[in-house]
């Protein structure tokens, strides 16, 4: 996840929330997708597709919501952050 989330960084525009809700509507159905998968062997159950497509939709309906109202905050935060990690507040270059 690392890797594709600093891949991502310098791909993808941050500022553009269509991009946002479709790189969370892309991990959801992998995430989802893993899972199930990994339950059903580690399980050895049936294979219910249909339930695991309505369970699949109401995740990704509810990640989005939850995107779009807290994605602003957040935004903030990771530009805070981003200003730290990357040196831009650092005391000795005044000197």
């Amino acid at each position: 996840m690392v890797f594709y989330g600093g891949y991502l960084d310098k791909k993808l525009s941050k500022d553009s929330k269509i991009t946002i809700i479709l790189l969370v509507i892309g991990f959801t159905v992998g995430y989802e997708t893993i899972l199930f998968i990994y339950r059903n062997i580690a399980l050895s159950a049936y294979i219910e597709i249909q339930i695991f497509l309505k369970k699949l939709f109401i995740e990704i309906i509810y990640n989005i919501l939850l995107t779009i109202i807290i994605y602003p905050l957040l935004q903030k935060l990771g530009y805070k952050m981003e200003d730290i990690f990357k040196n831009y507040q650092i005391l000795t270059r005044y000197f």
